[in-house]
Protein backbone atom coordinates (compact mmCIF):
# COMPACT_ATOMS: atom_id res chain seq x y z
CA UNK A 1 0.00 0.00 0.00
CA UNK A 2 2.73 2.39 0.76
CA UNK A 3 4.19 2.22 -2.50
CA UNK A 4 1.18 3.11 -3.77
CA UNK A 5 1.12 6.01 -2.31
CA UNK A 6 4.81 7.23 -3.13
CA UNK A 7 3.63 6.45 -6.67
CA UNK A 8 0.76 8.40 -6.43
CA UNK A 9 2.43 11.47 -4.78
CA UNK A 10 4.89 11.18 -7.72
CA UNK A 11 2.84 11.13 -10.40
CA UNK A 12 0.54 13.92 -9.16
CA UNK A 13 3.68 16.32 -8.54
CA UNK A 14 5.03 15.89 -11.79
CA UNK A 15 1.54 15.55 -14.08
CA UNK A 16 0.96 19.31 -12.00
CA UNK A 17 4.56 20.44 -12.99
CA UNK A 18 4.47 19.44 -16.37
CA UNK A 19 1.24 21.33 -17.03
CA UNK A 20 2.45 24.44 -15.14
CA UNK A 21 5.59 24.38 -17.41
CA UNK A 22 3.87 23.93 -20.65
CA UNK A 23 1.06 26.23 -19.66
CA UNK A 24 2.25 28.82 -17.13
CA UNK A 25 5.81 29.46 -17.87
CA UNK A 26 4.47 31.28 -20.89
CA UNK A 27 2.35 33.73 -19.05
CA UNK A 28 4.26 34.13 -15.89
CA UNK A 29 1.77 34.46 -12.82
CA UNK A 30 -2.19 33.53 -13.16
CA UNK A 31 -4.36 35.11 -10.53
CA UNK A 32 -7.15 33.00 -9.49
CA UNK A 33 -8.17 35.22 -6.47
CA UNK A 34 -6.32 38.27 -7.09
CA UNK A 35 -3.62 39.79 -5.04
CA UNK A 36 -4.58 36.61 -2.45
CA UNK A 37 -3.52 33.35 -4.38
CA UNK A 38 -2.12 33.32 -7.84
CA UNK A 39 -0.42 30.60 -10.03
CA UNK A 40 3.48 31.55 -10.50
CA UNK A 41 5.78 29.69 -12.07
CA UNK A 42 9.37 29.93 -10.06
CA UNK A 43 12.88 27.83 -10.98
CA UNK A 44 13.50 27.33 -7.95
CA UNK A 45 17.60 26.35 -7.25
CA UNK A 46 17.32 26.37 -3.56
CA UNK A 47 15.79 25.04 -0.77
CA UNK A 48 12.66 26.29 1.10
CA UNK A 49 12.19 29.69 0.97
CA UNK A 50 15.34 29.77 -1.64
CA UNK A 51 17.56 29.28 0.74
CA UNK A 52 21.15 27.45 -0.30
CA UNK A 53 20.57 28.76 -3.72
CA UNK A 54 22.37 26.46 -6.53
CA UNK A 55 23.41 23.41 -4.31
CA UNK A 56 21.90 21.08 -6.66
CA UNK A 57 24.45 18.58 -6.15
CA UNK A 58 23.76 18.88 -1.99
CA UNK A 59 20.51 18.55 -2.28
CA UNK A 60 20.27 15.37 -4.29
CA UNK A 61 22.67 13.86 -2.01
CA UNK A 62 20.26 14.77 1.01
CA UNK A 63 17.30 13.40 -0.52
CA UNK A 64 19.17 10.33 -1.58
CA UNK A 65 20.25 9.87 2.12
CA UNK A 66 16.71 10.84 3.83
CA UNK A 67 14.87 8.75 0.56
CA UNK A 68 16.57 5.49 2.21
CA UNK A 69 16.45 6.31 5.56
CA UNK A 70 12.27 6.83 4.81
CA UNK A 71 12.54 3.42 2.75
CA UNK A 72 13.96 1.73 5.42
CA UNK A 73 11.46 3.13 7.94
CA UNK A 74 8.29 2.07 5.70
CA UNK A 75 9.81 -1.20 5.22
CA UNK A 76 11.60 -2.30 8.59
CA UNK A 77 10.32 -0.06 11.52
CA UNK A 78 6.73 -1.67 12.82
CA UNK A 79 4.04 0.94 13.06
CA UNK A 80 0.69 2.09 11.97
CA UNK A 81 -0.76 1.87 8.67
CA UNK A 82 -1.27 6.02 9.19
CA UNK A 83 2.54 6.43 10.38
CA UNK A 84 3.54 4.23 7.49
CA UNK A 85 1.27 6.67 5.37
CA UNK A 86 3.19 9.45 6.68
CA UNK A 87 6.49 8.40 5.45
CA UNK A 88 4.91 7.59 2.25
CA UNK A 89 3.57 11.25 1.66
CA UNK A 90 6.87 12.18 2.73
CA UNK A 91 9.27 10.05 0.65
CA UNK A 92 6.77 10.74 -2.58
CA UNK A 93 6.82 14.65 -1.73
CA UNK A 94 11.01 14.63 -1.94
CA UNK A 95 11.41 12.03 -4.86
CA UNK A 96 8.98 14.23 -6.60
CA UNK A 97 11.38 16.84 -5.86
CA UNK A 98 14.62 15.21 -6.33
CA UNK A 99 13.29 14.25 -10.03
CA UNK A 100 12.88 17.93 -11.19
CA UNK A 101 16.41 18.61 -9.59
CA UNK A 102 17.87 15.85 -11.40
CA UNK A 103 16.53 16.17 -14.65
CA UNK A 104 16.24 20.07 -14.50
CA UNK A 105 18.81 21.31 -11.90
CA UNK A 106 15.68 23.36 -10.59
CA UNK A 107 12.62 22.44 -8.88
CA UNK A 108 9.48 23.86 -10.20
CA UNK A 109 7.19 25.98 -8.24
CA UNK A 110 3.92 27.41 -8.17
CA UNK A 111 1.68 27.81 -5.56
CA UNK A 112 1.73 31.38 -4.97
CA UNK A 113 0.04 32.65 -1.80
CA UNK A 114 0.52 36.64 -1.78
CA UNK A 115 0.89 36.44 2.38
CA UNK A 116 3.05 33.67 2.04
CA UNK A 117 6.85 34.32 2.03
CA UNK A 118 7.74 32.03 -0.63
CA UNK A 119 5.92 29.89 -3.44
CA UNK A 120 5.83 26.25 -3.43
CA UNK A 121 4.44 23.25 -5.18
CA UNK A 122 2.51 20.15 -4.46
CA UNK A 123 5.48 18.04 -3.34
CA UNK A 124 6.28 20.66 -0.68
CA UNK A 125 2.98 20.29 0.48
CA UNK A 126 3.23 16.36 0.67
CA UNK A 127 6.26 16.88 2.80
CA UNK A 128 5.20 19.17 4.91
CA UNK A 129 1.18 17.56 5.36
CA UNK A 130 3.15 14.26 6.11
CA UNK A 131 5.64 15.88 8.18
CA UNK A 132 3.20 17.58 10.76
CA UNK A 133 1.30 14.51 10.44
CA UNK A 134 4.05 12.12 11.25
CA UNK A 135 4.77 15.33 14.46
CA UNK A 136 0.97 14.47 15.69
CA UNK A 137 1.55 11.12 15.91
CA UNK A 138 4.95 11.05 17.53
CA UNK A 139 3.67 13.34 19.89
CA UNK A 140 0.04 12.21 20.57
CA UNK A 141 0.08 8.39 20.03
CA UNK A 142 -0.74 6.13 22.88
CA UNK A 143 1.63 5.01 25.14
CA UNK A 144 1.85 1.94 26.15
Amino acid sequence: MEIIIVFIAIIIDQLSKYFVVKYLKPIGSFPIINNIFHFTYVENRGAAFGILQNRTLFFIIITVIVGTILIYSIVKIPGSTFYKFTLSMILGGAIGNLIDRVRLGYVVDFIDFKFFPAVFNLADSMIVVGAFLLCYILIFKKRN
